[in-house]
């Protein structure tokens, strides 16, 4: 066999293998994009859901207006959030917000027996558990992509091509604690 078949065939193995791990970093690089696309649905849907929130409490909770601005204030940073630390901490301020005025609503009996505010409950507890899944998932998928990145031999090809860690959806310390809502 002469030796420049011996150099086609490895550089065609070469090149194909160059090839499998660059569409595998294009791929997870996309993957990471989708869990934040399905992080930001969640996140609109708690938007979409606070202004229904706050016009069910004021009715009944009229002396806690500072709480239902900061709420407001917190939905309106979430809103304008464009990067994932700011998605993350925005996302940390309204959770905050909302275990502040679940907390307050203890106080107003009828409030919380209120059909609406019963429901809209249940549909935030409904979309913090889909928050928390989106998150997860999108953690995973940065977890993965960034080990590919830092991986031998992958390591070379990504630094050639200029592919970058991305960041993971983080939370600080107080939205760890566990949303606490009783009726």
């Amino acid at each position: 066999m002469p030796i420049q078949i011996i150099i086609l065939i490895i550089g065609v193995i070469i090149s194909f293998y160059i090839w499998s791990m660059y569409n595998s970093l294009v791929t997870g690089g996309v993957r990471i994009n989708e869990a934040l696309s399905g992080i930001d649905v969640q996140l609109k849907r708690r938007v979409d859901l606070i202004p229904n929130l706050i016009e069910t409490v004021k009715g009944y909770a009229k002396h806690e207006k500072e709480l239902l601005e900061n709420l407001t204030k917190a939905r309106t940073s979430l809103m304008k959030a464009d990067t994932v630390q700011e998605k993350a901490a925005s996302n940390d301020t309204v959770s905050n917000a909302l275990k502040t005025l679940f907390a307050v609503s203890e106080n107003y009996p009828n409030l919380k027996a209120n059909e609406n505010f019963l429901h809209l409950q249940d549909e935030l507890s409904d979309t913090e558990n889909k928050i928390a899944y989106a998150r997860q998932f999108c953690n995973s998928n940065v977890r993965d992509y960034n080990t590919a990145l830092v991986s031998f031999p992958t390591n070379f090809l990504s630094q050639f091509f200029g592919f970058k860690e991305r960041e993971f959806f983080a939370t600080n310390e107080t939205e760890r604690e566990p949303i606490k809502i009783k009726f």
